[in-house]
């Protein structure tokens, strides 16, 4: 960073012309919201490339070119796990799609807590449901305000204090929210396609002419020569047991359908068709994205500067190689990813505060309904930009996203168990999320990292399968009453109909 020299105009030029690109495309394809549904879900009209862009950029935030590509650099073959835990997600979606989607049009479903309030005919499920997702996300929104500080640190060259950029950054952000709370789904999925497009296929390109250009240290032939010490994975000696890896992933896998910010898009989509092959599109777009950016983290591990600082090394490599006007490319291909992200994470707040908690707790119009949505993504931007300034340099911030992500997957017993295994009831339900929530929150704050005692195991590990036993044992304990297994019954038959319906809400 030190080293770097260039012209501001460059970098901020570039920014700000891609930021103006993507507001132009908003007011070209602004269309007002005819009811909530239209708000929250885009009036389920988005075809399969919108659903494969929409879902990629909801689950690569900008973070991806900084920690991510810092932990490739730093433990080199691990940094694939998150490319198997991604596609196994995306895997599961298209498994879950048909259900997921057909119960989303018969019964007029915005959010996932909505469709666990509908599988479990309780206000409290969708009420608890809301709120840990809502909670979990806040820790990450935090983050990325603050991966938006590193952009303008190195767009100034070094020049701006830590403060000034983490204050443009989270300004930039904030003006984005505008339009995010003004268009609601249909702005944010369009947008996506657009930033999708920069963030994953010029990055996929970027990375495929550093690996294929002049050889030398960062080229493709530094790959086939890694030394030994990057050829290892956690479990395969070392401090960590044998069970860190499998718990990477399991948790990963189950967490990329919790996030609420993935799961509402199977309700954006026009039909079961665009989700199951925009799933497949997903596949081709992440996958090969994600595993190009790994190459080339491991090609350039082995540079003097990059190993000194792992997660500045998308920034350093760039700008050695094309300087400033690549540095710029990088920057504007990080931003295309935060801003994506990042209005995903609000919109969806937004939608499940207003749908699943104050709707729940008191009944609104589908006006009144907009008005809280957006006052409430106004209220959670403005206490994420609080939080992400005070917090800049809290060492412990890191812990907060870890708990946040060993919480999220204990909505999956619910979820996933809901729309398969009809004896699950709602007190199960509670039960099970409940517990698993507090368990993992308690072992996270003790074991931040992995149990030692137990193989390596994360905390969110061990929590899910003390909610998976609840879950179990208290459906076989409470079992439904008679008018509720019919209900279940008819609810199940709802989600296996051909061809997909044309009904009217219920509700």
């Amino acid at each position: 960073m030190s080293t770097m020299t260039g012209s501001m105009a460059v970098t901020l030029g570039l920014l700000t012309a891609f930021f103006a690109l993507i507001v132009f495309v908003l007011y070209a394809t602004n269309r007002n919201a005819k009811s909530f549904s239209d708000y929250a879900v885009g009036g389920r009209s988005f075809s399969s490339w919108y659903i494969a862009m929409s879902y990629t950029n909801s689950w690569w935030p900008g973070a991806t070119y900084t920690a991510f590509f810092g932990l490739s650099v730093g433990a080199g073959v691990l940094g694939f796990y998150a490319l198997a835990y991604s596609l196994l997600g995306v895997t599961a979606m298209y498994l879950m799609a048909e259900r997921a989607w057909l119960w989303g049009k018969r019964y007029d479903l915005k959010t996932q807590p909505d469709m666990l309030g509908l599988r479990f005919q309780s206000p409290a499920v969708r009420v608890i449901a809301s709120a840990i997702g809502v909670v979990c996300l806040f820790p990450w929104i935090v983050l990325g305000m603050q991966a938006m500080g590193l952009i303008f640190r190195f767009a100034s060259f070094g020049q701006w204090s830590v403060t000034t950029c983490l204050v443009v950054g989270v300004a930039v952000i904030a003006v984005r929210q505008i339009w995010t709370v003004q268009m609601g789904m249909r702005g944010l999925v369009i947008t996506d396609l657009v930033q999708g497009i920069v963030a994953y296929g010029l990055a996929a390109l970027v990375c495929l002419g550093i690996l294929f250009g002049p050889a030398d240290s960062a080229g493709f032939s530094a790959v086939t020569d890694l030394p030994d010490a990057l050829l290892h994975v956690p479990g395969d000696g070392g401090t960590y047991g044998h069970w860190y890896l499998f718990s990477l992933i399991v948790t990963g896998v189950i967490g990329s359908l919790c996030w609420p910010t993935s799961y509402q898009r199977i309700y954006t989509a026009k039909g079961v068709r665009s989700v199951k092959k925009g799933t497949l599109q997903t596949m081709v777009v992440a996958g090969g994205f994600y595993l190009m950016l790994t190459l080339v983290a491991l090609a350039a591990a082995s540079m003097t500067d990059i190993a000194a600082a792992p997660q500045d090394g998308w920034f350093t490599l760039l700008y050695d190689r094309g300087g400033q006007w690549l540095l710029g490319m990088a920057l504007v291909i990080v931003l295309a990813a935060s801003m994506g992200w990042i209005d995903g994470c609000v919109q969806v707040c937004g939608a499940q505060i207003a749908n699943d908690i104050v709707h729940v707790i008191s009944p609104r119009t589908d006006f009144q309904l907009k008005v809280v949505a957006k006052g409430s993504m106004v209220v959670y931007m403005l206490a994420s930009a609080i939080v992400a300034y005070i917090a800049f340099d809290y060492p412990r911030l890191q812990l907060l996203a870890q708990m946040s992500y060993q919480g999220i997957v204990q909505l999956s017993v619910p979820m996933f168990l809901g729309m398969f295994w009809k004896r699950g009831t709602k007190v199960a339900a509670l039960a099970s999320m409940c517990t698993g929530f507090v368990v993992a929150a308690v072992l996270t704050w003790q074991y931040p990292d992995d149990m030692p005692g137990l193989g390596s195991l994360t905390s969110g590990v061990v929590a899910l399968g003390v909610n998976l036993v609840v879950y179990v044992v208290v459906a076989y304990l409470v079992p439904h009453s008679e008018s509720e297994r019919r209900r279940i019954d008819e609810l199940f038959e709802a989600g296996r109909s051909r061809p997909e319906p044309s009904l009217s809400p219920t509700r």
